[in-house]
């Protein structure tokens, strides 16, 4: 008894397998495709000028195209136009940016410009406060009657109660009072809370 030999393939089940396959493959094809054919075959041809659809002819078909085209070409500008909008929104975001920047830098060097300043000025008055506060009281008394009564108070509230005490006993009555007036309103304004 010959036994079949397992590393041989048997190429004769795989070519009727096969060759069934082709054949379900042309019967089905010829089964499918045969009233198909027959329907293409017995179809009158529709002239040019019949309409294609119910109350549609290949003209107003044209129309429909032409407009269709014509309304894409209308949306492609616009777009192109937001587009260009866009950009230019895109700029003018970027230089107003750059703007605020340059705007916040500014205001930085003036503030410390003015920090600088208001320290400038807060030390030439305390020097003067002290040049005033260092006189005899009865010389600057009299640099003080001459002094507008607002000025004379900014100085006088600087200064050691004994210093301004000194300096406006030497002061007219007239202008100790209106100097005292002065001073006294000077907060009267200010919430307590």
């Amino acid at each position: 008894m010959t036994r079949p030999n397992p590393k041989k393939p048997r190429a004769g089940v795989l070519t009727v397998i096969s060759l069934l396959m082709i054949g379900s493959a042309a019967i089905r094809l010829g089964l499918e495709a045969g009233p198909a054919l027959a329907r293409t075959a017995n179809a009158p041809d529709v002239p040019a000028n019949e309409p294609v659809a119910e109350g549609t002819t290949p003209a107003d078909l044209q129309q429909l195209l032409t407009a269709l085209l014509q309304r894409k070409e209308d949306l492609d500008r616009r777009e192109a136009a937001l587009m260009d909008k866009e950009k230019a929104q895109e700029i003018a975001q970027q230089a107003i940016e750059a703007r605020m920047t340059a705007l916040q830098e500014a205001e930085a060097s003036l503030r410390e410009t003015l920090s600088i300043a208001d320290k400038a000025a807060e030390t030439d008055l305390t020097r003067l406060t002290d040049v005033y506060q260092n006189m005899k009281p009865k010389d600057a008394a009299a640099l003080f009657e001459n002094m507008d009564p607002v000025f004379a108070a900014g100085f006088l509230s600087r200064m050691p109660p004994d210093a301004a005490a000194g300096v406006m006993a030497g002061l007219s009555p007239e202008a100790a009072y209106t100097i005292s007036v002065v001073m006294a309103g000077r907060n009267a304004l200010v919430p307590e809370e």
